[in-house]
């Protein structure tokens, strides 16, 4: 660090030597004063970007985890910022700060989370412009927070969203010397098509920003086999494929721990509530519409006629059509009207995103006297528990590129939990056919789907049962380890 100061201060003083030189030389020497301000000008530039590249003994321990999102929402990139401080790195992990991390990301003395704000644009005029402004507030608030900060001997950024983000990290990375890495989960002009339409001038942009700066990171991983190949074949990508795998927060819960959480769950959502007789009055029984604690002796036990638990979580977003969920819980609740043998259903829904007005409205407008539904926002330490607890998951993510997983039933799997999953193009790299799930088109299918499967709860013989038995039985590898094969030698090769 001396030298480097000591640099700096050798430079400045010659370049102040040669102005003075210059306005006191003869005015016949032909130097004249543009020419001076344009040398003294260059020199310091050139001054300013050698101080940006400039290292020290700490640079190579610095990595940048940045997301143009929320990253309490963002969990494969704070599994990214958990594994590089395990192995020593200390990360500056840059996004917004709308939710909650998980709890080992704000305990993690090597992870420090600079948050930025997110802009918004212009509210007045087209849409366009307000759009366009975003963009430039967002470069500039970018190069601002990524130039202030001590040289990174990386950046990795996740990819949607990706503008103006790929753009500003290739920059810096290029002016400060560090490697830069994208982490593609999908292609950010595919999911702007779903609202835009493919034709879109706006669309357009995007996809051609993504197929220009893409290619200029030094490395790239993916979400599937099928995203590495397309990246290769239509974009001139190499990538390593680094699926999502489960954290080890993810795992089926003790009874005791679903109980817990069914009771706090249970003083916001009445759908929890288990109603108590008089005996139990008597006694101290503590009970949930799907459990039972008895005090006397601290034991914890399912209920014989409790309801299933459906559990299936969101962003919001138009990739996801839940309109097929609710049609098909209309018809679950018909086939029990009907006659059909079938447990009551509690469904849970939980996430935040733009859509959740407007299908909450829907929501409330069903008339279900079988299926509950409720909305929750569940805290990063207790969705899994949830996960862990519930008997069956859906996933309505429909890959706007057909080309990503969703990473809810990756977590789904981690708790054993078996999944009935909307069908797109790659997903059968993730979720097996009548092994670990089952595959559905359309509400009607998926309504056959859970009656065939909850037809014999809450028995252990039947085809859910067997489903779960097989997760438990074909568990592969967890996120660290997967990391460890994958990421790493990425950072510490030459």
């Amino acid at each position: 660090m001396a030298t480097s100061i000591a640099c700096t201060a050798l430079l400045s003083a010659l370049i102040l030597s040669f102005a003075l030189f210059l306005t006191f030389s003869p005015s016949s020497s032909g130097i004249t004063w543009p020419t001076v301000s344009t040398t003294v000008v260059t020199v310091l530039l050139l001054l300013w970007l050698w101080s940006l590249r400039r290292r020290d003994a700490g640079t190579d321990r610095r990595v940048c985890v940045l997301v143009l999102g929320d990253i309490g929402r963002s969990p494969r990139m704070q599994y990214h910022a958990l594994s590089l401080s395990k192995h020593g790195f200390n990360v500056t992990f840059v996004g917004f700060l709308d939710s909650k991390p998980h709890q080992d990301v704000l305990r993690e003395e090597k992870i420090r989370i600079l948050p930025i704000a997110e802009v918004k644009g212009v509210r007045v005029g087209p849409k366009l412009l307000t759009y366009v402004t975003k963009v430039i507030l967002q470069v500039v608030q970018l190069l601002f927070v990524l130039l202030k900060m001590d040289t990174q001997s990386h950046i990795l950024m996740q990819n949607p969203p990706g503008l103006p983000s790929i753009a500003v990290a290739w920059l810096v990375s290029s002016l400060r010397g560090s490697r830069f890495i994208i982490d593609w989960h999908n292609y950010g002009y595919t999911i702007m098509a779903l609202s835009h339409g493919q034709k879109h001038p706006l669309v357009r942009v995007a996809k051609w920003y993504e197929h220009f700066f893409g290619p200029l990171a030094d490395h790239n991983l993916c979400v599937t086999n099928a995203m590495k190949d397309d990246l290769q074949k239509n974009w001139g990508i190499k990538a390593t494929t680094l699926y999502d795998r489960p954290a080890s927060i993810f795992r089926e819960t003790p009874l005791k721990l679903q109980h817990e959480l069914f009771m706090r769950l249970a003083v916001t959502y009445p759908q929890f509530q288990g109603k108590r007789s008089e005996e139990e009055e008597e006694v101290q029984v503590e009970r949930t519409v799907f459990s039972v604690h008895d005090r006397t002796d601290d034991s914890v036990t399912l209920r014989a006629e409790r309801p299933a638990l459906l559990l299936s979580s969101t962003s919001w977003t138009e990739d996801e059509d839940f309109s097929i969920l609710l049609k098909a819980l209309e018809e679950y609740e018909g086939l029990i009207k009907g006659g059909a043998s079938l447990p009551s259903l509690v469904c849970v829904i939980t996430g935040k995103g733009p859509q959740k007005e407007h299908y909450m409205k829907v929501i409330e407008s069903l008339s279900l006297d079988h299926v509950k539904i409720c909305t929750p926002w569940l805290e990063a330490e207790d969705y899994p528990v949830l996960l862990g607890s519930a008997d069956l998951g859906v996933c309505l993510h429909m890959s706007s590129s057909g080309l990503d997983l969703p990473m809810k039933v990756v977590d789904m799997f981690g708790c054993c939990l078996p999944v009935c999953a909307i069908d797109f193009n790659c997903l059968h790299e993730l979720v097996k056919h009548e092994e670990n799930g089952l595959i559905f088109r359309d509400s009607q299918e998926l309504a056959e789907q859970l009656r065939s499967l909850l037809s014999d709860f809450p028995s252990s013989d039947g085809r859910l049962a067997a489903f779960r038995r097989n997760l438990r039985t074909s568990r592969g590898q967890r996120w660290d380890d997967n990391w460890d094969q994958n990421v790493l030698p990425l950072l510490t090769a030459p």
